[in-house]
């Protein structure tokens, strides 16, 4: 006989969190302006619900929004690495990068010279388990290692690509240091062959620059 039996969800709980912070949690790191964003799923019989992007949010925070573009990129290996990316100003990129399937390496380096963490940067590992993300503000460079086989990372970025003004550094370059967890087994040709910083420096330094922006986003 067929089963009939239904779960119903518990309704006696707000279906979704109406109050600021609390679907989306935004919390800071050691560069300034870039954030790392936290979900906050809601269980229940289903499964559970959960909030990707919120306006609403990302301006209670003073971050901009981050519309303009959705991308994705799927990974076949582990060990693919994919950056370090940047484009110039006018047309500097905003980026919300989250993972949504597999484990990624994700690292954000400083390339704005007014900033007290100019070439610094951060790492941190997001999984699709995890359900965060990083916030990246203008004039960052931003790359990733995958973690695991088929992964796939999304893209919510700010300005439209402009191919002109893309550019990128060596993600191996040791003026940043980068703690990389093992050694790349996919890098396209085009990535392997950015420059060095030493090479750029001068470049970088001059359209980079902007005294009056923002640090914060």
């Amino acid at each position: 006989m067929r089963d009939t039996h239904l779960i119903i969800a518990g309704t006696s709980e707000c279906p979704f969190h109406s109050s600021l912070g609390e679907s989306m949690k935004v919390l800071e790191t050691a560069l300034p302006g870039v954030k790392l964003i936290a979900q906050a799923p809601i269980d229940d019989e289903r499964g559970f619900f959960s909030r990707v992007y919120c306006r609403e949010t990302f301006s209670a925070h003073g971050l901009k929004e981050v519309t303009a573009q959705v991308s994705s990129s799927f990974n076949a290996r582990a060990g693919t690495v994919r950056g370090l990316h940047f484009q110039y100003p006018p047309a500097a990129e905003t980026k919300y990068v989250s993972c949504v399937r597999g484990a990624i390496f994700d690292v954000v380096v400083d390339l704005r010279p007014e900033s007290p963490a100019y070439l610094k940067h951060i790492a941190v590992e997001l999984t699709a388990a995890a359900r965060r993300g990083v916030y990246i503000p203008q004039r960052c460079a931003h790359g990733f290692m995958t973690l695991e086989d088929d992964t796939e990372v999304s893209y919510m970025i700010g300005q439209s690509y402009v191919p002109d003004l893309q550019a990128g550094l060596y993600y191996a370059d040791q003026q940043f240091a980068i703690a990389w967890p093992r050694d790349a087994t996919i890098i396209s040709r085009r990535d392997a062959g950015w420059p060095q910083f030493s090479e750029v420096r001068d470049i970088i330094g001059k359209r980079m620059r902007c005294d009056e922006c923002s640090l914060e986003n």
